[in-house]
């Protein structure tokens, strides 16, 4: 199941990067910025966690023990939103291993069940498509967003998601998967 889940993400990577092409004037994600990492919920479904899990295992014992620290700190805080315990020195320790949420963090995309474009988070600080979100009304004047629906769970039940059979689980956040 992972080798099958590793080919659709090499596939559904190739369509992010012509997505992050299409809009790299509204897009400042930069080595180095982690804004996306560091406050969050990060839905992962059990393929995923699993796939992250072999990253994991890869890391040299240091790494590993820092985030075996970071995780035991937040199941005792036990917060909502929450810095991804794979973040040292504002890097991802598993970056090959990590999860779709994690992949189209940055892009602007447009939600049909809602009826509206969903921006990340960094807009606020006057970073990814800042220049088309007016912060007074909230309207953003996007003309092309991404009209594939991003969510986790429309991800992998997509066409090329069933191409590869794959079998996604239940998703729950990161952290949950480490109770």
């Amino acid at each position: 199941m992972l080798k099958r889940y590793e080919k659709f993400l090499q596939k559904f990577d190739k369509r992010l990067e012509r997505y992050f092409e299409e809009h790299c004037e509204f897009i400042k994600c930069r080595q180095g910025c982690s804004m996306c990492c560091e406050v969050g919920e990060y839905p992962f479904s059990r393929l995923e966690a699993e796939y992250l899990m072999q990253g994991f295992i890869k890391l040299p014992e240091e790494i590993k023990s820092k985030v075996k620290n970071n995780i035991k700190d937040l199941k005792q805080k036990h917060p909502k939103m929450y810095q991804c315990p794979f973040l040292i020195d504002k890097s991802c320790c598993v970056y090959p291993y990590r999860g779709l949420v994690c992949r189209i963090h940055g892009l602007a995309w447009y939600d049909e069940n809602e009826n509206k474009i969903k921006l990340p988070y960094c807009v606020n600080k006057g970073l990814n498509y800042s220049k088309v979100f007016d912060r007074q009304t909230g309207e953003v004047f996007l003309p092309n967003p991404v009209t594939e629906n991003l969510k986790i769970d429309s991800i992998l039940r997509c066409e090329d998601a069933e191409i590869y059979n794959l079998e996604p689980g239940e998703i729950r956040p990161l952290i949950k998967w480490f109770d």
